[in-house]
């Protein structure tokens, strides 16, 4: 018999939380609604998800998903995100794709590490899927007097309508993921 838990596989046999299994719960009930998600959803499963406060008492889902499922994911995103917000009423719900960051190679090592695998990558890779629907068309890194760093990032306005109440939860998050400060804007465009 299919249940919840077959929506959720955790590394190394790990047991899942009570958050971890209502998302799982949420994800096989949209599956067994009848709605138009179904066929897609009947192979997917998540890692692991948790809660992120934002500013404002709100909160966000931030749900890890395997990497070789992104695609498949992808595919349905804006409508599993939809059906997901309805289900966690007044949070943001944020699909990230698990990626490992491998530690440079010792010295004198023959052995070379994917460019897929360093820690920038990774962190940029987590940004873009932060942010999807919408893609990034600018960024802009600012240095401060007292050295911190502030990274503004600049979306696609034609995805405007979809993400800009989530403006402050992709920032939350991310900041949460990577340690990194950033802010999210639209390109002021002259009409």
């Amino acid at each position: 018999m299919f249940t919840s838990r077959n929506r959720i596989h955790k590394d190394k046999g790990a047991e899942p939380t009570e958050f971890e299994e209502s998302v799982a719960q949420t994800i096989f009930d949209l599956e067994n609604a009848g709605t138009d998600l179904k066929s897609e959803l009947k192979d997917l499963y998540i890692n692991s998800a948790v809660q992120v406060d934002v500013a404002g008492n709100r909160k966000a889902v931030v749900i890890h998903i395997p990497y070789r499922l992104r695609k498949a994911y992808r595919k349905i995103h804006v409508r599993l995100v939809r059906e997901l917000e309805k289900k966690f009423s007044g949070k943001d719900v944020i699909l990230i794709a698990t990626r490992r960051i491998v530690r440079p190679p010792k010295k004198g090592s023959a052995v070379q590490r994917p460019r897929t695998r360093t820690l920038t990558a990774v962190h940029e890779a987590m940004l873009e899927d932060v942010v999807l629907p919408a893609e990034i068309v600018g960024k802009r890194t600012r240095y401060r007097l007292d050295g911190s760093k502030i990274m503004k990032v600049f979306l696609d306005p034609k995805e405007r309508n979809n993400t800009e109440y989530k403006l402050e939860s992709f920032s939350a998050v991310y900041r949460k993921l990577s340690g990194k400060d950033v802010v999210f804007e639209y390109p002021i465009t002259d009409a």
